[in-house]
């Protein structure tokens, strides 16, 4: 036999270690499209490390060591896959739950197959290689530790001194990105002490929450349209829209919506518009409310405005219009149970809110969120029909679903689109145009002010500030009075203030923003939280980014949204911490405390079943997602269910948690089977020794028929010395409903 065949044959500890920990991570960041030098010494050190480590162990030691590695390399892909972030610290026991890496909430599968399949041959091989002792480095073994400590003490001091825009997993594998952290971490806390500026410096909010309607009006008096019509997009970044990306020098060229872009030609554009956050319930809470959206991922102020008793719903843009004269109307494409907008719309002010239930038109396409966005703007061309059939002024409120994950296109478009998700951007740009060109036919661009923008942004690999970067296209009746380009910083905390200026109708004095409809001669400050980065302008011309650990980085920038940005340095300790604190004062709870909260998310809400429940998401019966459960404190859930029109057999309903959109396993009770004439009540309760953030209920169950939930009730209030960790109750039998 050839002496190679018989090497590879009988693999060595050292050949299966060097293709495991070296070959593979370096492969993976290349053909991933995550090059970049940083990212290659990266995997180079921790490879190194784990070789020297590893090469002469046990297998009892190696073969645990290598398992965590290889889930951590596959967990950190899928995550930047999914959400476009590496993984964090609290975030590691995820990793290990099947149901991340199979990426349920796409109901797809792995995103990289072929990069877990590599990593399970590689363990493999290395298991059959470690029946053969490897040879002894001799005494001088220990010196080989230098090369890689070398390597990770190089990348930190480029770090330092000249920090890289990169997307971090370009500049990091995982591991390395927690070790750099946990380093961090402590050198904050030594910065923090040597700062010599007091703690209790008092911290102003001003610029940020302030109404600021100083600028010069770009129309005289009220505007000339007596309708408003606010169109939201899910998840389209302001890269998408051809004049921003031409007012914005954006490197990023590529033209996946060139009929909105055209329809961005003949309004007013802002190419520098801020998104505040992620996720939708957020985003149309700044659009509505006047307000910052959570800095952080608390609960949502908009379903904490279902526990508020300071009537901060009553200045939202849908109440005060409804105070003069308007009808005001919400329409989605989804379900409204998802993040209990069938609760919160409503107490907003919307007179009337609808979800899918309310289309009769067919879709064109079979979606597990509700109506592609084709079939929702020929629905919606029927709504607006009828709005105008009626003298009373309106308000309509659009939501689509279809570029939301698992995105929804004809078969058509995914053939001629590299990813489902451009295929779904492509089908919405159809959509969007052939709606926009209905509007016109129809005459409501003489007599509407229509603004097209999105909730938040999917964001783009390698365009920076992607996450934040939003669009605002406005159509008004009196187009030639406004700029093609609308210059200065904007966000969606602008837009109720805007509206109603635009109106010229008296703003509340606690309504955040500027005015679009004006111009200004100075910068204003802002904010925004988006992959985990919290980011402030200050209007001045310093744009400044923060981690999770308070480290921030300054840059020279005339704008918000820049291509970009001269580095200025870094900083963290109480300066850091000031930064966070005017988040946090930004985000203060419209209610009078985090403890001692009561939602209730349901009540005699009727709801059909469906046969088919796809995921936990789509099939969720109930409202009550992404909370903070304060830590110390005890939460109780009270639920009442009965049937209103089921089959003998009945229905099987499961309550589940999430954190972070992965499940969490309480101690809940089974819920017993639904049948006719035999209702559910649920009480129990669970302590929260830590918080919990991004806290979810999913209600699920699948079958023919219709059901009452009477009653969804979470309450939480300080934790009593005493409480045991879960307690629970379940009856079979509740009083008459």
């Amino acid at each position: 036999m050839h002496p190679l065949s018989r090497w590879l044959s009988k693999p060595s500890t050292s050949f299966s270690l060097t293709l495991l920990l070296l070959v593979l991570p370096l492969t993976s960041r290349l053909l991933l499209g995550w090059s970049d030098p940083r990212g290659y010494a990266s995997d180079l050190a921790i490879g190194g490390l784990l070789w020297v480590f590893l090469r002469q162990r046990p297998l009892w030691l190696a073969l645990p060591v290598l398992s965590i590695w290889a889930v951590l390399s596959l967990g950190a892909a899928e995550l930047v896959s999914a959400v476009g972030r590496m993984p964090e610290a609290s975030d590691l026991h995820y990793l290990t739950d099947a149901q991340f890496l199979t990426q349920s909430t796409e109901g797809g599968g792995i995103s990289h197959p072929l990069l877990a399949l590599s990593l399970l041959l590689g363990i493999g091989l290395y298991l059959v290689s470690a029946r053969r002792t490897a040879a002894p480095l001799g005494r001088h073994a220990k010196y080989l530790y230098v090369l890689p400590v070398l390597l990770l003490a190089g990348h930190s001091v480029l770090s330092y001194l000249q920090p890289s825009e990169a997307d971090e997993w370009r500049q990091f594998n995982l591991p390395h990105k927690l070790l750099a952290s946990a380093v961090n971490a402590g050198q904050q806390q030594i910065e923090t002490m040597l700062d010599d500026i007091p703690a209790d410096t008092p911290t102003d909010i001003a610029g940020l929450s302030q109404l600021d309607l100083h600028g010069t009006r770009l129309i005289a008096g009220a505007g000339k349209a007596r309708n408003v019509l606010i169109v939201t997009v899910e998840g389209i970044p302001g890269a998408y829209i051809g004049a921003s990306r031409n007012a914005m020098h954006s490197s990023y060229q590529q033209d996946l919506m060139p009929k909105l872009s055209r329809w961005a030609e003949r309004a007013m554009t802002t190419p520098d518009y801020v998104l505040h956050s992620h996720q939708t319930i957020r985003g149309l809470y700044a659009m509505l409310c006047g307000d910052y959206s959570k800095l952080d991922s608390g609960t949502p102020k908009g379903v904490e405005l279902l526990n508020n008793n300071n009537q901060r719903n009553q200045q939202c843009l849908p109440a005060q219009l409804n105070d003069h004269g308007f009808k005001s109307h919400f329409l989605q494409g989804a379900g409204l149970q998802f993040m209990a907008k069938d609760k919160i719309m409503p107490r907003m002010g919307f007179s009337q809110t609808h979800g899918r239930e309310w289309f009769r038109n067919k879709p064109h396409l079979e979606f597990a969120w509700g109506m592609d966005d084709k079939s929702y703007f020929e629905g919606v061309l029927t709504y607006v029909q009828q709005l105008r059939k009626h003298k009373q002024p309106w308000m309509l409120t659009l939501m689509t679903v279809g570029t939301h994950q698992p995105y929804a296109a004809a078969e058509d478009y995914l053939a001629r689109y590299e990813s489902p998700k451009q295929a779904a951007v492509g089908y919405l740009d159809d959509a969007i145009d052939s709606f926009l060109t209905g509007l016109e036919k129809q005459g409501v661009l003489k007599d509407t002010l229509v603004i097209i923008t999105s909730d938040e942004s999917h964001g783009l690999e390698g365009v920076r500030l992607a996450s934040a970067w939003g669009f605002n296209l406005i159509l008004a009746p009196e187009q030639a009075s406004l700029p093609a380009i609308k210059q200065g910083v904007y966000g969606h905390v602008d837009l109720t203030a805007s509206i109603l200026d635009y109106f010229d109708l008296p703003v509340p004095a606690n309504i955040s923003g500027r005015s679009l409809f004006r111009d200004y001669t100075s910068g204003r400050e802002i904010m925004s939280y988006t992959n985990g980065m919290l980011r402030q302008h200050d209007g001045k011309g310093e744009f400044v980014e923060c981690n999770f650990q308070h480290i921030c980085r300054r840059y020279a920038s005339e704008g918000f949204i820049a291509d970009s940005a001269r580095y200025l340095g870094r900083f963290s300790g109480k300066h850091a911490n000031k930064i966070a604190a005017r988040a946090a004062l930004l985000d203060q709870s419209l209610l009078s405390g985090q403890l001692g909260q009561h939602y209730q998310f349901a009540k005699r809400d009727k709801v059909k079943l469906k046969e088919n429940t796809p995921d936990d998401w789509t099939a969720n019966l109930i409202g009550a997602q992404y909370l903070e459960l304060p830590q110390g404190s005890q939460t109780t859930v009270q639920l009442k269910i009965r049937a209103l029109s089921l089959d003998k057999k009945g229905v099987q309903l499961q309550l589940k948690t999430k954190e972070f959109d992965r499940d969490v396993q309480l101690e809940i009770p089974a819920l017993p089977l639904l049948t006719r004439g035999k209702p559910i009540a649920l009480s129990f309760s669970f302590d929260n020794l830590q918080a919990r953030k991004a806290f979810s209920f999913h209600l699920l169950g699948q079958g023919r028929g219709q059901i009452e939930i009477t009653d969804f009730t979470v309450i939480s209030q300080p934790l009593k010395p005493s409480a045991d960790l879960v307690t629970n109750q379940v009856t079979d039998e509740i009083p008459a409903l």
